[in-house]
């Protein structure tokens, strides 16, 4: 059986969820409440068939065709090839003397407004129809029943024209809707959730679909629409070897490092050096002639690379190769749809292979929702850099500075392939770290603690914390030897301790 034929949308992500564009000669839907983009969504379909050399008509029965010309310029559309026809209610239409009353409107006018758009099909003989909105037929026929009949044969009309054709219809009016809805062959709703605007394809006959609810945003370039991730329709792809951070001793513990395609969390308290491990990894990686990218939910590029610089960290020159991204993202203006689409395009289009997330807190931000729906997320976009062959790392914020061991703050263990945790201690009343593998789900690793420093030189990782007991209480006791020196305080004091 042949593929049937498609035509776009004009919208990318809604042409994925769609599975590849609507049906060429069927009619479709798009509703929701008002300023939720249904014209912008008109006009899209009506350039892209202008773009691919057909004739577009838009059938405006609300809004004045100049006023949808100088908003759709706004944001970028060229509609010189569009053919408008005017149905809109002019301001004559107020104070003409020949007004109707309640009763009449529908037998006045029903026949009119269908002959003019029968004579603008004919003069124009449009592939592409957008009419904005159609439930305004309901206003000019007396009941649901002939309503429906009435918008049933518009429709057939059209379509067997061979025009494909897209119409608009208000949330509000929801006996309307479902009406519509029943007759077309396609429906695609617009709103306004928590987590921003979204676009969810509620019916389509005769092909599959992305099922719920999907980010969009409304800019200067009309819409764009970023879909749910779904990691298992991914081409998997197959990475394998292990990945040395470059510093000997935390390479110990990890016997070797982090293997490639897995999820690493670096788990701590604030301050106690998380981002700068993970920098540590994403830098060796980026010096090997990997790409690496480092998406900043919770500090500025202009602070992460002054800490980098530092301590000796090649931030600046990695970037300036273009070996490493360092890109900081606004996490309450951004879904996370719309970041994951962002990171896909990095993996799929300039091969990514390692990804560093700093850190959870932030994104949880993005998320807008329930601890249940950052799992989710967390889950997906972990879920679909793995299957690409991409080596990723979560920084979790722990709340806690000494006290009982938490390995992460969100319940996210089971997303981790590795746990690798940072820890403050409390010796002779004053703060020093440890450093520790809590898991690894693809090879052995060290299960000691040891001690960790941040200097000018970088990561300084010591010998095993064997002379302490408790150290995971945050407050160790004293064995026979003082592991940090004879009096109490290791390292160089005048070290940067800062993560």
């Amino acid at each position: 059986m042949s593929e049937r034929a498609r035509v776009s949308t004009g919208i990318d992500g809604l042409d994925e969820i769609l599975r590849g564009g609507l049906f060429r000669e069927r009619a479709y839907m798009v509703t929701g409440g008002a300023g939720t983009g249904k014209t912008i969504v008109g006009l899209h379909f009506l350039t892209a068939g202008v773009d691919a050399g057909e004739d577009a008509l838009f059938v405006a029965f609300e809004e004045d065709p100049e006023d949808i010309r100088r908003d759709a310029e706004g944001l970028g559309f060229d509609t010189d090839g569009i053919d408008f026809l005017d149905l809109s209610p002019g301001a004559e239409r107020f104070v003409s003397e020949q007004s109707y009353d309640v009763f009449e409107p529908d037998v006045v006018e029903g026949d009119d407004v269908a002959a003019r758009i029968v004579d603008a099909v004919e003069a124009h003989e449009p592939d592409r129809v957008f009419v904005d909105p159609l439930t305004h037929l309901q206003y000019l026929t007396p009941d649901e029943y002939q309503f429906r009949q009435e918008v049933s044969g518009f429709v057939q009309y059209l379509t067997d024209q061979s025009a494909t054709v897209l119409f608009s219809g208000q949330k509000a009016l929801e006996g309307e809707r479902h009406t519509l809805e029943y007759l077309c062959d396609g429906s695609i709703h617009l709103d306004h959730a928590a987590k921003g605007r979204t676009v969810e394809v509620t019916k389509f006959r005769g092909s599959d679909s992305l099922s719920g609810a999907h980010t969009m945003r409304i800019s200067d370039g009309g819409i764009a629409v970023f879909t749910k991730l779904l990691p298992d329709t991914h081409q998997p792809r197959e990475r394998s070897g292990t990945l040395p951070s470059g510093v000997d001793e935390l390479d110990d513990l990890l016997h070797g490092g982090i293997e490639r395609s897995t999820v690493t969390v670096i788990s701590g308290s604030s301050g106690v050096g998380k981002t700068t491990t993970a920098a540590q990894f994403a830098t060796e990686a980026a010096a090997r002639g990997e790409r690496a990218l480092f998406y900043l939910f919770e500090e500025t590029p202009d602070t992460f690379h002054r800490r980098s610089s530092s301590i000796g960290l090649p931030v600046a020159d990695l970037e300036a190769s273009g070996d490493l991204v360092v890109e900081a993202v606004e996490p309450l203006s951004i879904s996370p749809d719309e970041f994951a689409h962002r990171v896909r395009r990095e993996v799929e289009t300039a091969d990514a292979e390692f990804v560093v997330i700093d850190g959870i807190s932030g994104y949880r931000l993005s998320i807008r929702g329930e601890e249940d729906d950052l799992v989710r997320e967390l889950h997906a976009l972990g879920r679909y850099l793995k299957r690409t062959g991409v080596t990723v790392v979560f920084i979790d914020d722990l709340d806690s500075v000494t006290g009982s061991f938490e390995p992460t703050s969100t319940h996210i263990s089971y997303l981790a392939d590795n746990i690798l945790f940072l820890r403050y201690l409390e010796v002779s009343g004053e703060l020093h770290k440890a450093v520790g593998v809590l898991k690894k789900r693809t090879g052995d690793f060290e299960r000691t603690l040891r001690e960790f420093e941040i200097t000018g030189a970088g990561i300084r990782v010591g010998d095993p914390l064997t002379g302490l007991r408790g150290v995971l209480s945050g407050a160790p006791d004293w064995g026979d030897d003082h592991p940090f020196g004879e009096d109490g305080a290791g390292g160089d004091p005048s070290s940067d301790s800062t993560e």
